[in-house]
């Protein structure tokens, strides 16, 4: 799936933006000695029905899985670092500004997956449980969840060559 360099048009504002989501996540992935639920969401329980093989898993599972989270979402702040840096007073045409972040084929996957993560957990945060959740639509604090989404969706499609 990663053997496509992709370009993603993105304005400075969504890259610093990103940039300090991916930050936070990162923050979330450092403390996950917490008992954080949005944890659960991104390294869920291998058997659900089982507590004692659950608890095996995930001791045998939650470190390596915590460390390639971490290792991913390094690479997405550092592809975001250029484009997601602001002058101290930026104007409105600076934040508009579209730019073009290029994702060579081996860091593609590691977008993929932390931008995946970081929609599970803001889902666990803002208590989304099912696709269509009616009341979202009129929430604000859905459009990060959405917005997340629709780079995800954009990066699926680029792959697909839906668009590039």
């Amino acid at each position: 799936m990663g053997e496509r360099t992709v370009i993603m048009e993105i304005t400075r504002i969504e890259a610093a933006h990103m940039s300090t989501l991916v930050a936070q996540f990162v923050d979330l992935l450092d403390d996950s000695a917490a008992d954080d639920s949005a944890l659960g969401r991104i390294a869920p329980d291998g058997y659900a029905d089982d507590p004692a093989a659950a608890a095996e898993f995930r001791a045998l599972t939650e470190s390596d899985l915590l460390d390639r989270r971490r290792a991913d979402a390094r690479v997405v702040l550092a592809r975001l670092q250029g484009p997601a840096t602001l002058p101290d007073r930026p104007t409105d045409a600076v934040l508009r500004e579209s730019v073009a972040v290029t994702l060579p084929p081996d860091e593609v996957e590691a977008w993929l997956r932390t931008l995946a993560a970081l929609r599970l957990v803001l889902a666990e945060r803002l208590g989304v449980f099912e696709m269509d959740d009616d009341d979202a639509e009129d929430d604000p604090r859905y459009g990060v969840y959405e917005w997340v989404g629709y780079r995800l969706e954009g990066l699926v499609a680029a792959l697909d060559g839906r668009a590039s």
